[in-house]
């Protein structure tokens, strides 16, 4: 980016972020995610550092904590205020530790602490008698917001020791206090709006609270660490958060954010993440300060569900449906946990509803493993050099004609030979959810079919090491590996079967439930009913539900699923529990459409075989419904969900009033906050392995 360039954007971040302040801290009003706005105000940092003669003394970046909203006596603080540097992923915490280790020749011990989302107050006592409460305001000057801080019951108004101190802590409002308000988009908000309430009743009865974790360091008397600190608080009657521990090794460190990540929902507070510090206030007095910030502590902000990025280009991607999607190509953006450089646009029309062009800077947004989304545009950053995208009339793969079918919103391929639905089909094929052969993943479907190794799916199953080895990259022990990796896959539950087919509509529950249905209906007193071309082919006849076994689990052959589900009509597939309209028309025309079923007798020919055992059991979890949100630690989402199907149980991808369980794993994100105003019962990870 050149100078004038820069400059532009500078003025429009600043502009946008002053705004969005103004709302958050003088308001108390959300108009995005909290961390919409720290993504604007990172992007805003670096473009400064890279070109400092833009820096400007009204510029976000160069003031602490917010603005006065002017209803209160503005009072100097004894001291400046500081605001912590934020973090925001475990790289950016070890390089923390590696600058700071520098600095001082012993050995760092840390205190952790959650990080509250409140509102920062400091106290001031005199000879142990409450005298007065400042917002951190700028850093400089807060509000005084004696009278209303002193309705706070869990503050005492005389501390258990007759000293002049001054502590800062963090005002907070419990959940269930939140729950019985309106008005206020988060307990935050709420907080902060009822402090600066002008009726000190209306503060009493909202039933707000406190935690404290600071002295200011001209009140210390002899204290030397941080963990005397927070003693010496709780010593005099003030509250602290209890959850606090001290550590050795960074490496410690992150494993306390990791494990508070996952498990904060569980808290009747909210915190946004965990602020680490140098234990040793000799070695923090060493470290010093920069212009905003101590070096000897940040804040660890848990992984972002919502950020903003920029789109460089729209492109269209062919999925194995034939369905084309527009994809938004982004500058490379952290959001929840993980580098992300696309987001999907879903179709044309939610182009044009958003309003989203390329060169836009939009909001996005990434729940559990669900690919990124773009939310929307931050259109008050536009520059006019944005353009609008048209949708193409050909097929950017093939250059077929594309159509959109009546009351659908995708436009799709009308080669049903098109080399990316073939690409795509076999990607999924072989995907986790579906036949999970590891190692073999979408750029070495790429390069078989490339090399004309494989044309389908059952082709993977006819590979030989010398058709890898002719591949880029490939040596004996890869080549070994994978051919290992795909004769392991060829038994698979009969559920991930049908969804590895890649039926149109018919997703990981919709398989299961289908699966399920065929399984009851089969009897093993039926005669075996192959269909004449699997005769001629010479392939064993087999009974229904025959007996044979594979790892103790019997096996249903793909000759039983063809002839059981072609007895089925349309009409008994749609009154399947799970199965809808849209569903049982695509089930239906899939199993009747004569190329599909030479790719099932393909299969079968090559080995696949289908385990049954899992869809007799009714299990722990019978008739329970369940959602799975955030990244867990023990299990992975495909294992927790391989378990709860065991058990009888069904997994959903949304949360509705009949969900009985939502798992809250680590960055839970918007399902965590559907789930507790639905009522839904969240439980952790460790309360769902206690289940079962």
């Amino acid at each position: 980016m050149e100078a004038k360039e820069a400059k532009i954007r500078i003025e429009k971040l600043k502009e946008k972020i002053n705004d969005l302040n103004y709302k958050y801290f003088v308001l108390d009003q959300t108009e995005v995610e909290e961390s919409v706005r720290d993504s604007l105000k990172r992007e805003l940092i670096e473009l400064e550092e890279k070109f400092p003669q833009f820096i400007s003394h009204d510029s976000p970046t160069q003031r602490v904590g917010s603005v006065l909203s002017g209803k209160f006596k503005k009072v100097a603080h004894r001291t400046p205020k500081k605001s912590l540097s934020d973090v925001f992923s475990t790289e950016e915490l070890m390089q923390w530790h590696e600058r700071i280790s520098k600095m001082v020749p012993e050995k760092i011990e840390f205190v952790c602490e959650l990080k509250i989302d409140g509102l920062n107050i400091t106290i001031q006592y005199e000879k142990g008698i409450f005298m007065r409460a400042l917002t951190r305001g700028d850093g400089v000057t807060g509000e005084d917001v004696t009278h209303n801080v002193r309705t706070i019951e869990s503050i005492p108004l005389k501390l258990k020791e007759e000293v002049d101190l001054e502590v800062s802590g963090e005002v907070y409002m419990p959940k269930k206090s939140f729950e019985k308000l309106e008005g206020f988009a988060n307990p935050r908000n709420a907080a902060a709006g009822t402090i600066r309430q002008l009726d000190p009743k209306i503060v009493a009865g909202r039933n707000l609270d406190a935690f404290f974790y600071h002295i200011d360091r001209n009140t210390l008397h002899g204290i030397k660490s941080q963990e005397e600190v927070l003693e010496s608080l709780q010593r005099l009657g003030l509250k602290v958060c209890r959850y606090y521990e001290k550590f050795s090794t960074i490496s410690d460190v992150i494993k306390f954010c990791d494990q508070w990540s996952a498990k904060r929902a569980k808290l009747p507070y909210e915190i946004d993440g965990i602020v680490v510090k140098v234990n040793d206030l000799g070695q923090q007095h060493r470290m010093g300060f920069t212009a905003k910030a101590p070096r000897h502590a940040v804040a660890y902000k848990f992984p972002a569900q919502q950020v903003t990025s920029k789109i460089l280009d729209i492109i269209l991607q062919v999925g194995r449906t034939g369905a084309i999607t527009p994809v938004a190509v982004m500058t490379p953006t952290l959001v929840a946990g993980s580098t992300v450089s696309r987001a999907t646009l879903h179709n044309e029309d939610e182009i044009h509803k958003k309003d989203i062009r390329i060169g836009d800077t939009v909001i996005i947004q990434k729940a559990g493993d669900v690919i990124p989304e773009v939310v929307e545009a931050l259109k008050d950053l536009r520059t006019g050099k944005e353009k609008k995208f048209h949708f193409p009339k050909k097929c950017p793969v093939c250059g077929s004609e594309i159509r959109r079918n009546e009351g659908e919103a995708a436009y799709y391929c009308s080669n049903k030979n098109c080399y990316g639905i073939e690409k795509e089909h076999i990607a999924h094929f072989v995907s986790k959810k579906a036949f999970d052969i590891d190692g073999l993943g979408e750029k070495i479907v790429i390069q078989l079919i490339d090399a004309g190794l494989i044309g389908d799916p059952a082709d993977i199953f006819l590979l030989k090491e010398s058709d890898f080895l002719s591949l880029d990259l490939f040596k004996e022990k890869r080549a070994g590996n994978l051919l290992q990796s795909i004769e392991n896959a060829k038994n698979i539950n009969l559920d991930r079967f049908i969804y590895a087919l890649g039926i149109r509509h018919i997703g990981e529950q919709s398989s299961y439930d289908f699966a399920k249905y065929i399984i009851g209906h089969c009897h093993s007193e039926l005669e075996p009913c192959p269909p004449a071309d699997f005769r001629e082919a010479k392939i064993p006849s087999l009974p229904l539900c025959h007996p044979e076994l594979v790892s103790g689990s019997p096996l249903f052959t793909i000759p039983d699923l063809i002839a059981t589900v072609k007895a089925f009509s349309i009409e008994e597939i749609t009154n399947i529990d799970g199965v809808g309209d849209k569903v049982a028309n695509a089930i239906y025309d899939w199993f009747n459409n004569d190329k599909n079923i030479e790719l099932l007798e393909k299969l079968y020919r090559v080995g696949v075989g289908l385990q049954i055992g899992h869809l007799h059991s009714t299990g722990k979890l019978a008739g329970k419904n369940f959602v799975i949100t955030g990244t867990l630690s023990a299990l992975t989402r495909e294992q927790a969900k391989d378990i709860i199907k065991r058990e009888g149980g069904k997994v959903h991808s949304s949360i509705t009033k009949d969900t009985d369980y939502l798992i809250a794993g680590e960055s839970p994100g918007s399902k965590l906050t559907k789930a507790e105003e639905l009522g839904i019962k969240v439980i952790s990870e460790g309360e769902f392995r206690g289940m079962v």
